[in-house]
């Protein structure tokens, strides 16, 4: 491809590979396989360096694609092993580099890839998925902030965990003591259980899968934490409506793949919220969130607004929230951006 200045006639100011039929960017075409080794070994040393692995915790994102600046490349850590998901065509071209580069750099007892992504077939390639190098664990355990979780790498939603809401799992501990939390849309049960270990009156776990409710006994179990399921749909379940709780955490999926569904998205996220505040008691908390990437940050708190005013709830803003550091986004790729969440107050 050849870029050209339209101000400056045939100004040629770079060179590079393109995939007509994808979005993402591509390594610069300059990239070498030191340049990858180099990138990936930062992007760890950074992980301890800024406090994200600890003694209380040892599994997170390595490396976040366009954020540490290798675009269709997710490296994620799950205890002394890893696992690896290529989204693009220009890092596929890679892929025996990037094994080459974390066994040296890591020496993981195993690797695994999960490139099964959406984005993935948009590139034109193929699914690719299981055991590249070394052995699973029988069962696989991984810790985060003291707690532990199971994680399943070959049927586990994303490549096995959500490490993205590491930090603000850990935030509902702030605020749950005393408190009676339900945690909707709960898959795996992380705030469930920070809160069921650190002090709240009762924790709830609401979520439409059975398969949610068995892996939230695993951990429960292995945390010895009391946590309770309910198997429901969220949206009929606050609804109902439920007793009042004092602290309420709505983290659903994705309700819009696209920009094109964000209108429909928009929707959805206003229902739940209006759902949430009424079922919150007065001076309770509200944790909301959205990982839609085609909601941006301000579009979110105009609809959780909207829904404030609808249910004729007074509220505050205590906290604004995003991924952790482990999750860094790239200043120039704003879709990086894509969870967001806020903590309110909900008089």
């Amino acid at each position: 491809m050849l870029a050209l200045d339209p101000n400056i006639d045939t100004k040629k100011i770079s060179t590079g590979k393109v995939n007509t039929s994808s979005t993402k960017s591509l390594p610069p075409p300059t990239f070498t396989a030191d340049d990858l080794r180099q990138r990936i070994r930062l992007a760890v040393d950074r992980r301890v360096r800024d406090g994200v692995l600890t003694y209380s915790t040892d599994s997170c994102r390595l490396v976040n694609s366009e954020g540490d600046f290798l675009p269709g490349l997710i490296i994620d850590k799950y205890a002394a092993g890893v696992c690896l998901q290529i989204g693009t065509a220009g890092m596929e071209c890679w892929r025996g580099a990037v094994i080459e580069a974390l066994t040296e750099i890591l020496s993981p007892a195993f690797i695994y890839e999960r490139s099964d992504t959406e984005s993935r077939k948009r590139e034109g390639l193929p699914e690719s998925d299981g055991l590249v190098a070394g052995a699973l664990p029988e069962s696989l355990i991984i810790t985060e902030s003291g707690v532990k979780y199971h994680a399943n790498l070959s049927t586990g939603q994303k490549t096995g965990f959500f490490f993205d809401q590491r930090e603000n799992r850990a935030l509902v501990r702030r605020y749950c003591a005393g408190r009676r939390v339900c945690d909707c849309f709960s898959y795996s049960g992380g705030f469930a259980l920070n809160a069921a270990l650190h002090g709240a009156a009762s924790a709830l776990a609401v979520d439409s899968s059975a398969e949610a409710g068995g892996l939230l006994s695993e951990n429960a179990r292995l945390n010895g934490a009391a946590v309770d399921f309910a198997e429901a749909d969220v949206f009929s379940f606050l609804r109902q409506p439920p007793p009042y709780v004092d602290l309420l955490v709505l983290d659903p999926p994705k309700f819009a793949r696209h920009a094109g569904e964000a209108d429909r998205a928009a929707r959805g996220y206003k229902d739940i919220n209006l759902a949430g505040m009424r079922a919150v008691a007065p001076g309770g908390l509200l944790f909301t969130f959205s990982c839609s990437g085609a909601v941006d940050p301000y579009l979110f708190r105009q609809i959780v607004f909207a829904a404030a005013a609808d249910a004729r709830r007074r509220v505050q803003i205590l906290h604004v929230l995003t991924a952790g550091p482990d999750h860094p986004v790239n200043i120039a790729h704003r879709e990086g951006e894509y969870l967001k969440g806020l903590v309110l107050r909900v008089e």
